[in-house]
Formats: C-alpha cells, structure tokens, sequence
C-alpha cells in the first residue's frame, strides 16, 4: 500500500502545478518500494491514466539498462515512474527524458549537469572522468496492436551516501557536489514539470527543440572516444553527435557509424 505524502512533496507539487499538466496528477509514494518500474508499469496494464506517477525515497530491486542493479538505498535517493500512453514521443523519450532531468538539476542547483548518451546524467570530474548523478530507464509494453504505453523511470542521487565498491569511482550525489542537502520533494516536483514540458515539445512538432538542447548538454557526445562491440568485435571512434532518431553517431576516419543501443565505454 502507498503512504502518506510528505508535506514537503505536496508543497512543491502545487508549486509546479500549472507546469505539469496530468503529469503526477494521480501520484502514488512510498517510503520503500521493490522498482517504480515495475509498479508504475502494473499499474499501467490495468489502465491508469497518462502521467500516473510512482515514486520512492527507497528501492529494494531498483534496476538500470540491461537490468542491472540501481542502488538505492533508505535516505539517499529519488526514484520515480511515469506511465506514458501517448506512444508518439516513444522513440525520443530517453533522450527528451534526459534534457528534463539535467535541466532540473541545472535550476535548483549550481551544478552543471551534463548528458552522457544514452541515458546517464553525469558531472565532469576533470581528465576525462565523469561522476554520474543520475539515470534514466524507459521500458515499454507491446501487445497485439503495437507499443501500447511507456513508463519512464529516473533516479537521482540526492545525499552523500557509501557507494558499493563497484561504482564507488564513479557515482556522486547533489550533497557530495554541493556540499548541502537538497529537498527530494522540490527535486521531484521540478523533474515532474519539466518532462512534461518536453513532452509538450515532441507531441507538438518540435522534437528539434529537444534534439537541439540535448546536444547542448551533452558535450561528450562530440569528439570524446569510445569503443564498442559489434559482431565484427570491438571497435573504436570519436563520438560525432547524435541523429534525429537519437543514435550515437561515432566517426572512424572517414566513416561515421550509428550506435543504437548496447555498451558503449568512453574514453
């Protein structure tokens, strides 16, 4: 069963409430959760509207691209779903979900949030490494007449907390960078606002606004290395910006390749 609404969430979303449209209209919260992924998405198969929104300050199998593990533990984090029926925007999502979460962060903090393609928000940690403050994981459901809805999944780490030993080197919070804490409730509620604002942009003809900002963001998608994996075996590039579609465009000399999915290692 869902718990109560802290007053510090419910303030901030009637704060945002003429940004947000239906997006958390009908919001379901829980101290801890198993994924909001998986519940948004049950919650989706039994009809609930566009803009349902689970979200959570704690996650017992929170899970990131190719299932692996999100850490999430009690008071450190926010983990929040979205179910989007409008299937439209599908192909755009991560990336538009993306330039919501960074510009977010951007507003209520001095940081400066970057997007590492395809759905990881970092900050630059200097020579080349980049700490990752958060993610985003789009999952969506097919039946017989095609993709029948989306839920879109963002967690954002919030407070200083002891990272496990494999991701250590390479995760940080807002309280880590800022040296402060940060209200999850007026997080959540600025993320909740400005996905529906870039949801607006690609069901209203102008995917090129949200193409256009994601580059913006994501320096490393331009002249950074990398190497990935294809049936002819691992192969490396320069990154060369992305295309219409959101594929990662890598040059290797004269040839510029499209990567549209799978591991990818920057350099």
């Amino acid at each position: 069963m869902p718990d109560a609404i802290p007053a510090e969430f419910a303030a901030a979303l009637h704060a945002t409430s003429s940004r947000r449209g239906h997006f958390g209209a009908r919001l379901l919260y829980f101290q801890d959760i198993g994924s909001t992924n998986d519940e948004a998405g049950r919650l989706a198969d039994d009809g609930a509207p566009e803009g349902t929104t689970v979200v959570a300050e704690a996650q017992h199998a929170g899970r990131g691209r190719f299932g692996r593990t999100w850490f999430s533990p009690p008071g450190a984090g926010l983990y929040a779903s979205v179910v989007i029926r409008n299937t439209a925007a599908a192909p755009l999502l991560t990336l538009a979900g993306g330039v919501a979460i960074a510009e977010s962060l951007r507003a209520l903090t001095s940081l400066p949030a970057e997007i590492k393609w395809p759905n990881d928000i970092v900050i630059d940690a200097g020579l080349g490494r980049r700490r990752k403050l958060a993610g985003i994981l789009a999952e969506g459901t097919s039946g017989a007449d095609g993709l029948q809805h989306v839920v879109l999944g963002f967690g954002i780490n919030i407070l200083r907390t002891a990272y496990p030993p494999d991701i250590s080197a390479s995760a940080t919070s807002l309280e880590a960078e800022l040296g402060r804490p940060v209200s999850p409730g007026a997080m959540f509620a600025e993320c909740l606002a400005g996905l529906a604002e870039r949801m607006h942009d690609l069901l209203s003809g102008q995917r090129e606004r949200v193409l256009g900002r994601w580059a913006e963001l994501s320096p490393s998608s331009r002249g950074t290395r990398v190497e990935w994996e294809t049936i002819a075996g691992r192969r490396t590039g320069l990154t060369a910006g992305i295309d219409t579609d959101g594929a990662l465009l890598v040059r290797r000399g004269a040839v510029v390749e499209r990567i549209v999915s799978g591991v990818v290692h920057w350099g």
